[in-house]
């Protein structure tokens, strides 16, 4: 049997130690033994879980003998890890153990220096602090998880069932993989990645801004075909005053701007109508429904349809 050791450490998220767990256990071969057995170490025998403790079976020995080691997120990522664990997972590397992270265990993992060189993702919230916290892990906020091989990383919650899903596919094959999909109520693979769950905020301005009265402004009216004269004018000033006063003060330019407006107004409409895709691209001032699913695209990560059926409001899932 391949042997998953799960590595829970004090502040585990509960949901990032349960998803590997469930997802590997309820896989099973076509005749109907089970492929992996799972072992949840820590380096105490009992770890705070937040609301409850767990009590570890197994400590950190266990790391030695695993095929695959499972790094779940913990409540506030330390800055060094706890003693031996960095050890334990660097040698365990170094004999070809699998080792993945779930959401900001992204962090443990990139503590061991496992990750330095390499692509890897994490809950897009925490992307920016991982990145400044180590520089030499390209770190990508946009995808649900990252295979590089012998490392995988993957984003928040549901991610980590995806990169489960997609080990057991490799281990295995899809018809393992998907038995264990439809076991946990989870498609083997979702359309679109991170980027569609992330809040894509507009650049604010300073309050106080020379600009804030103009951004309201193009905010109640991005559905329409504006032009940059357009706007200039309706700011009291030239082309090429605007787009500078529009870096100092957003940090992008006016169009740009313009474009994500028109976005975040087609997400809340896919959210909260059940108007059509053509129609959408028209209220959010896009020119046409090819122009608003190639900008959606570019934006959000998946397109219209996708989004929808994620994020409608009352909508029912099959």
């Amino acid at each position: 049997m391949h042997t998953v050791a799960v590595l829970a450490l004090d502040g585990v998220i509960p949901f990032d130690l349960s998803a590997p767990i469930d997802t590997f256990g309820w896989a099973r071969l076509p005749d109907g033994r089970a492929p992996y057995r799972v072992r949840v170490c820590s380096v105490r025998e009992e770890v705070s879980a937040g609301a409850f403790t767990v009590r570890a079976p197994y400590g950190i020995e266990a790391l030695a003998d695993a095929d695959t080691i499972i790094l779940p997120g913990v409540a506030e990522p330390p800055g060094t890890l706890p003693p031996g664990v960095a050890e334990a997972l660097r040698e365990a590397a170094a004999r070809g153990t699998r080792i993945a992270s779930i959401c900001v265990g992204a962090f443990l993992l990139a503590a061991t220096g496992l990750l330095d060189g390499l692509r890897a993702t994490t809950h897009w919230i925490a992307a920016p602090d991982l990145a400044e916290r180590h520089p030499a892990v390209t770190v990508d906020p946009n995808v649900l998880y990252v295979d590089n091989g012998q490392f995988l990383t993957s984003a928040g919650a549901a991610a980590a069932m995806d990169m489960c899903l997609h080990m057991i596919r490799r281990d295995f094959g899809s018809a393992v993989a998907a038995y264990a999909a439809r076991m946990s109520v989870m498609p083997l693979e979702r359309e679109g990645g991170q980027a569609q769950f992330i809040v894509h905020d507009l650049p604010p301005a300073p309050a106080g801004a020379t600009l804030e009265p103009l951004l309201h402004w193009l905010e109640d009216h991005c559905d329409r075909d504006l032009t940059l004269d357009e706007i200039a004018a309706q700011a009291g000033m030239s082309s090429r005053t605007l787009n500078r006063r529009f870096r100092e003060q957003t940090g992008t330019t006016p169009l740009q701007w313009l474009h994500r407006a028109r976005v975040r107004r087609a997400q809340y409409l896919l959210e909260t109508t059940p108007h059509s895709v053509e129609r959408i691209a028209g209220q959010a001032g896009f020119g046409s429904p090819t122009a608003f699913r190639e900008r959606f695209r570019r934006v959000v990560g998946t397109s219209p349809q996708a989004y929808r059926r994620a994020f409608r409001a009352g909508e029912r899932v099959p």
